[in-house]
């Protein structure tokens, strides 16, 4: 009977406790963890040096003036082209400046009836072409437009044939210099690689082009249209410190 009365008495004690023991736990913060802070993504640096391939299409065109006066017509000698590229950048901000030497073989080809000698047909051919540039651009971190200028050379052969037949009458070869414009975009693909497109149009000199087998010289202009794709591989570290 006496522990009956105590265990009654114990039961009793904890019920009364029971309330202010909820009341003390409701009143505890709810300790909930913070969710991480977004990692920003890293800033790519085009600064250093790169090299890298181009292929793409060009077309030249070509007006030709027998003896600088009387006009021959003009033709479209178009093609493939594949070459290189090396250069080195400077990013400062969000500003990227750089120089670049570009090389190509090309295989421009085209002719047309000569409209002063309709027994002939004149064609040119380009084989090679050069760029000398600057560059200045803007970078979104890892996509990068920019805008180029500077000089430009290109290999040339002319030629003379004859219609009916297609022999060669006359043949010349001629390497003439002028100006380079173009614009690109570029894309970091990994830290090192980056790969993009670009439009280029060279304004070439006029040029007197002699053939002594036909007695005669041809004054021809030059334009030439490069949209190509690059590859490029850059030295050095990939993001800003």
């Amino acid at each position: 009977m006496k522990n009956f009365l105590i265990l009654t008495a114990c039961i009793g004690a904890l019920s009364a406790a029971a309330p202010a023991f909820g009341t003390d736990l409701s009143g505890q913060p709810v300790k909930i963890k913070a969710p991480p802070l977004p990692v920003a993504a890293p800033i790519i640096d085009w600064s250093g040096y790169y090299i890298g391939v181009n292929g793409g299409w060009g077309t030249s065109h070509n007006c030709w003036d027998f003896n600088g006066v009387t006009a021959e017509g003009c033709h479209d000698s178009a093609g493939g082209t594949i070459g290189g590229q090396i250069g080195y950048r400077w990013h400062i901000f969000q500003m990227v400046y750089g120089i670049e030497g570009q090389g190509n073989w090309a295989d421009f080809n085209g002719s047309n009836v000569s409209t002063a000698f309709p027994a002939t047909t004149i064609g040119t051919k380009t084989d090679a072409f050069g760029l000398l540039t600057g560059h200045i651009g803007y970078a979104f971190n890892a996509v990068l437009l920019y805008a180029k200028g500077g000089a430009a050379v290109t290999s040339n052969t002319y030629y003379v044939n004859s219609l009916a037949t297609g022999t060669e009458i006359a043949k010349n070869n001629d390497v003439r210099w002028g100006g380079a414009l173009g614009v690109g975009a570029e894309v970091s693909i990994t830290p090192n690689w980056s790969t993009g497109v670009e439009y280029t149009h060279l304004f070439m000199q006029r040029s007197s082009v002699s053939f002594p087998a036909a007695l005669g010289a041809d004054r021809v202009h030059q334009d030439v249209d490069l949209i190509t794709a690059r590859l490029n591989y850059k030295f050095g570290p990939a993001f800003a410190k």
